[in-house]
């Protein structure tokens, strides 16, 4: 059986990893180590699944070694109930594993650099865009994840122009990488008299956080330049130079951070949010690459594409990625947002199921 094969297969390079991650030359190299314990560790989760399946094949064969050779017959009509019961529990497995043998992203179980901007509608926008990392931090608070604010300027009423935060936790870019795009709400601003619907919007960006190992970041190739941070702070705010600036020579790329009051720690999250953005580079190109191959391009990270609408006066949230609407909004911008993304993941699943990618 063909399925049966690819998880022997599995089940070997998994014990194979399993010695590789025990020897020397691996355990020396930190890039190479941290790459093989994420493969044994998503590698395992088959192969548990494997022993499963192969439990309930070896008893359906012995159900049915029963129902020919047995000659009471009060014993065979059990074995036939019970060979109904288990060849019920295959197909449903069968589907499980080929989904679960579907190539993961490789990024999918890293941490996660979000950034969430207004865009069009001035003021509203920046109260969206408060909006969107309040669902956010709610969202985290549910799956039990780490948010960090890195970097963030709040808007001249309120919300954010714009908010960097860093979060850690399992699997969650590979849940996270679903808001990249333009969220669009539609409701009537506190200002406005006439009672009349305003349309703004709020970008997101989803990045996989980058190791250290992942990108050689050479100090040559960085410029370093500090200044006084603005904003809110208290007195040192405007009289040390704590913000920095870097500037990532070869590319062009720019990261200023003023968060914190200490110039060292906001260097720290200034290299990790430009080791992100460098790491993101590389990994577009594999987006691109799977973009030309699905409709859903759930996962593409076109920044300019409209994904979401919150409308308030209808109560509804719809993704127009798959064309689900829920007429829940409260409960989503409240960060139960795992019905959208659960969708978002089925959809791509399911198109990847019909290229073949478990094989």
């Amino acid at each position: 059986m063909e399925l049966q094969k690819k998880l022997e297969e599995i089940k070997t390079r998994w014990e194979e990893v399993g010695r590789l991650l025990n020897e020397p030359d691996t355990m020396s190299d930190m890039k190479r180590f941290a790459q093989m314990n994420r493969e044994y560790r998503n590698l395992e989760e088959i192969v548990d699944k494997y022993h499963e399946y192969s439990d309930l094949l070896s008893n359906i064969d012995a159900t049915k070694r029963i129902i020919s050779e047995e000659k009471d017959q009060e014993f065979r009509d059990m074995a036939k109930s019970e060979l109904d019961e288990l060849l019920s529990k295959l197909q449903p497995l069968e589907e499980e594993i080929k989904l679960m043998l579907i190539p993961p992203d490789p990024m999918d179980d890293r941490n996660a650099l979000v950034e969430v901007r207004a865009g069009t509608g001035g003021d509203e926008a920046s109260l969206f865009a408060g909006v969107l990392y309040r669902m956010y931090q709610k969202y985290c608070d549910i799956k039990g994840w780490k948010i960090d604010v890195i970097d963030a300027h709040e808007g001249t009423n309120g919300g954010f122009k714009e908010i960097i935060f860093n979060v850690s936790g399992n699997k969650v870019y590979g849940n996270m990488k679903y808001e990249s795009g333009v969220h669009r709400v539609q409701r009537v601003p506190s200002t406005e008299s006439q009672g009349r619907v305003h349309t703004s919007a709020a970008s997101v960006v989803v990045l996989p956080e980058a190791e250290e190992f992942d990108i050689d970041l050479k100090d040559s190739d960085i410029r370093k330049d500090t200044f006084c941070s603005s904003g809110p702070g208290g007195q040192s705010v405007n009289t040390t130079y704590s913000a920095v600036r870097l500037t990532h020579i070869p590319t062009g790329l720019i990261v200023s951070i003023q968060d914190e009051k200490s110039q060292l720690k906001n260097y720290e999250k200034a290299l990790k949010v430009l080791r992100s953005r460098l790491y993101e580079i590389e990994h577009q190109k594999y987006l691109d690459e799977i973009s030309t191959k699905r409709k859903t391009m759930v996962s593409t990270g076109d920044r300019s594409a409209k994904i979401r609408t919150y409308n308030y006066p209808q109560g509804r949230v719809t993704d127009h990625r798959i064309g689900l609407t829920l007429y829940d909004l409260d409960n989503v911008l409240d960060g139960d947002i795992d019905r959208l993304i659960d969708g978002l993941q089925v959809a791509e699943n399911a198109e990847r199921l019909k290229e073949g990618s478990f094989v």
